[in-house]
């Protein structure tokens, strides 16, 4: 028996199906409730746009927090961010 000619060029792809009976009763998977949705997915689906709502807002909310660059300021201060907002001790 000849073995084939496995270079590293040369793609091999194995294929397993599985042999089936015919049946006049099978649908081939497309019953009575074959695309139907139920009311859970709905429910489901309006959760989910809810939760994107919120995490939208949210973000929005923590974007405008941000400063408009986060360069170091044109006076060249030397002190860290928690230093300048810390209260000044006498």
């Amino acid at each position: 028996m000849l073995s084939p000619d496995f270079s590293l060029g040369s793609t091999v792809a194995l294929v397993a199906v599985q042999p089936s009976t015919p049946n006049e009763n099978d649908k081939g998977g497309q019953g009575e409730d074959f695309g139907k949705s139920s009311p859970v997915g709905l429910v489901l689906l309006i959760v989910f746009f809810i939760a994107v709502f919120f995490l939208v807002k949210s973000m929005n909310k923590h974007i405008k927090g941000l400063p408009a660059s986060f360069d170091e300021p044109a006076g060249g201060s030397k002190e860290t961010p928690a230093e300048q907002t810390a209260p000044k001790k006498d």
